[in-house]
């Protein structure tokens, strides 16, 4: 019975450790109790979370920057080809998952009911704000410059103290992102739904979601089986060998929720489904939180969900074009960052699709809660997408032997 009761007692400890556990926890706790709640004490913890919010996209410049210019950097041990070849090959891949989620919801959602647009007027308002505005200057997309250009110095000229500010920076800006922010997580999205309460739009939006959620998985499935697909030549018995090679690394992403503690057996599934299983331990470490296939895919389609419920109508092409641009290069800013990466995508959403507080607060709810989904989507397309690298590798290998042959002929 001790035995039993220790065990539960570590359970329940554990459960409590988790974000998606204290969000759902803090949300429930609040909805029993709101309507008991005065006024004052919604506002206060709207304000709160804008307060949260304004610094978060305060510092989120200079984090962009550090983590870009961080990873970057990290590639000069490596053969240039190589690095030139991955880069090349996340960039497709990840812009690829972007704008198939585009086709897939664009149909998807024609074919459900959607809510005509939000209406959040109301006299409900924070106690206050800060008393200044960022700077337009002072933006993540001028961050990822920075960023490249000083990763670029870095990998290219070995400066030891240019190496060591950024190394330096990037853990001054991880421990903030981690360690401070990640843990208000909670608190960041209780405010923004007392807001949404006081709309009565919460419930509302959250049944909403519900049904597109199914849609949101389906789309998931079917793209990781083109992956397969396109590793194993879309042959059935290879495609479902290959996935149950990388089955285990993507159970343990869905306990953990961590891709990189799935390393291990992520470089293990992939060598088997691989001619040169050497190369998986190449690839894995170098992509495992740049190629994030799941956390495109889910967060692409939230974004495009929230974006027609609140305008009333879909992204066009051209707003889509430059944030997923935008997108797609700031994934090798979260190559450097662990438990905080959702908060370097938050500027994006608000600098090229207009996201407002509460549009923010929407995705970042069902980003701490469909988490392990979407981790252990990551693990296993990753490993799915190593194979596909390699036949890449192996063309550009093939390439280079040509090219070659016809300098020394001539």
């Amino acid at each position: 019975m001790v035995q039993a009761s220790q065990s539960t007692e570590s359970f329940l400890y554990k459960a409590l450790g988790q974000r998606s556990v204290q969000t759902i926890l803090v949300l429930s706790i609040y909805l029993l109790t709101a309507s008991f709640l005065p006024t004052t004490a919604h506002q206060m913890f709207y304000t709160t979370s804008l307060f949260i919010k304004d610094i978060l996209i305060l510092v989120m410049p200079l984090t962009v920057a550090f983590f870009i210019a961080y990873t970057v950097s990290s590639f000069e041990n490596k053969a240039p080809i190589l690095i030139l070849s991955l880069i090349c090959f996340e960039v497709v891949s990840n812009l690829s998952s972007v704008w198939y989620t585009f086709s897939f919801a664009s149909i998807s959602l024609d074919s459900m009911p959607m809510l005509q647009g939000a209406d959040l007027k109301t006299n409900f308002a924070a106690l206050w704000r800060l008393p200044f505005q960022k700077p337009a200057w002072w933006a993540a997309d001028k961050g990822c410059i920075v960023g490249l250009v000083f990763g670029c110095i870095a990998a290219l000229h070995k400066n030891e103290f240019l190496s060591s500010t950024l190394y330096k920076g990037k853990k001054v800006m991880e421990f903030i992102l981690t360690r401070i922010f990640a843990r208000l997580i909670p608190l960041f999205i209780l405010g923004f739904a007392a807001h949404l309460h006081q709309t009565q739009l919460l419930q509302q939006i959250f049944a909403e979601y519900s049904v597109l959620l199914v849609w949101l998985l389906a789309a998931l499935c079917l793209y990781i089986t083109f992956l397969f697909g396109l590793a194993a030549g879309f042959d059935p018995k290879k495609m479902l060998s290959y996935f149950k090679n990388l089955l285990p690394a993507g159970g343990i992403a869905l306990t953990s929720g961590c891709s990189l503690s799935t390393m291990p057996w992520t470089i293990q599934g992939a060598s088997k489904n691989m001619k040169n299983p050497k190369l998986a331990e190449a690839i894995i470490p170098a992509t495992t939180n740049i190629q994030q296939i799941g956390d495109c895919i889910a967060n692409t389609f939230l974004c495009f969900v929230i974006y027609k419920h609140f305008n009333g109508h879909a992204p066009d092409v051209g707003v889509w074009m430059t944030f997923s641009v935008a997108f797609v290069i700031a994934r090798f800013a979260t190559a450097a960052v662990l438990g905080g990466a959702i908060f370097i995508m938050l500027p994006i959403y608000e600098t090229y699709l207009n996201f407002s507080p509460e549009m923010i607060a929407i995705i970042l709810a069902f980003n701490v809660m469909l988490d392990p989904i979407i981790t252990s989507t990551n693990v296993i397309a990753n490993g799915a997408l190593c194979s596909v690298f390699e036949r890449f590798w192996m063309w550009v290998e093939s390439f280079k032997f040509q090219k070659r042959g016809s300098v020394k002929a001539v």
